[in-house]
């Protein structure tokens, strides 16, 4: 049997294999191709996927050294994510190791484990780091976050931040840092409540990494939480944009300036849906973590403002 009969003369799966490749088979539509499979843009059946991974190849593409280079590097690891990995039980075939080689990939490891951390400094990264990716992922928090607040952990510890403080204070103190610095919705409170430190030491963290290192730490408004808070308690689009358009007044008027933003934007939402009976102060004071009491005395700012 010849060769062409058992492959295909084509391997390229751009090329239609038919005339009617563009034509739906459901709907008789038109199909659309996209990087990752071809459907139709009319009832939206998948056709084909595109088995071919698109994505970027990791390799080295030097003249001497034609090889595959391995994931990229990352700073969210000490060693920036170029350690070496020692698998356990069989070789790179899947077979299975005598005992002899399991003793000497046994020993191995040990050593391996033994030389990453070849500092104190080394080893308090590693465990700055894994503390702060952990924070990152309880709080919802992006990669970017996480690589971001890594790398400023690095930098604390290079300008000697470090010394006589916790570490696990300083990374959570990082991880609030960066929120504050990419304006996102994040507490003090809500950092510290994942973090294995108290209160104070990643107040006393902070504050330390802002005066030092001048950070560009924006100030928080109310605005900046109402989204969230309208998204935890699942009010309607109408009450969440009412709720907003009172934190803007607000922040223009200049009521709240020295106000927890969180405690005042839980007031809008609440004065926002008073006539319709939405929300209850006790709901909106769970969602933004505050008393019921502040949710009242900020809805009479509000009400001040109105007249």
């Amino acid at each position: 049997m010849p060769v062409s009969d058992i492959y295909p003369r084509t391997f390229d799966e751009d090329v239609p294999l038919d005339q009617h490749s563009n034509t739906c088979p459901e709907c008789d539509g038109r199909i659309m191709a996209s990087e990752t499979e071809r459907a139709c843009e009319d009832c939206g059946l998948i056709v084909r996927e595109r088995r071919l991974d698109r994505g970027p190849e990791w390799r080295s593409h030097d003249d001497d050294t034609r090889r595959r280079a391995g994931a990229p590097m990352t700073a969210a690891h000490h060693d920036r994510g170029l350690s070496t990995t020692i698998g356990y039980g069989t070789d790179s075939n899947g077979n299975g190791l005598s005992n002899r080689k399991r003793r000497q990939l046994h020993r191995l490891r040990r050593e391996h484990s033994r030389g990453r951390y070849e500092t104190k400094a080394d080893r308090n990264l590693m465990h700055g780091f894994t503390e702060i990716r952990r924070m990152t992922g309880a709080l919802g928090l992006g990669d970017s976050i996480r690589d971001q607040a890594c790398s400023l952990f690095r930098t604390a510890q290079s300008e000697r931040l470090l010394h006589g403080r916790s570490i696990e204070g300083m990374a959570a103190a990082c991880v609030y840092s960066l929120a504050r610095c990419n304006g996102l919705p994040r507490t003090l409170d809500e950092v510290a409540g994942v973090a294995r430190v108290e209160h104070d030491r990643v107040q006393g963290s902070y504050k330390t990494l802002n005066v030092e290192l001048k950070l560009p730490a924006k100030p928080m408004t109310p605005s900046e939480f109402v989204p969230r808070l309208a998204s935890d308690l699942d009010v309607p689009d109408g009450l969440h944009q009412r709720a907003l358009e009172l934190a803007r007044e607000a922040e223009s008027a200049g009521v709240t300036n020295g106000v927890q933003p969180s405690g005042f934007a839980a007031a809008c939402l609440y004065k926002a849906g008073q006539r319709s009976q939405w929300l209850t102060q006790r709901e909106v004071a769970a969602a933004a973590n505050t008393s019921t009491a502040t949710v009242r005395n900020h809805r009479e700012r509000l009400d001040t403002l109105a007249q």
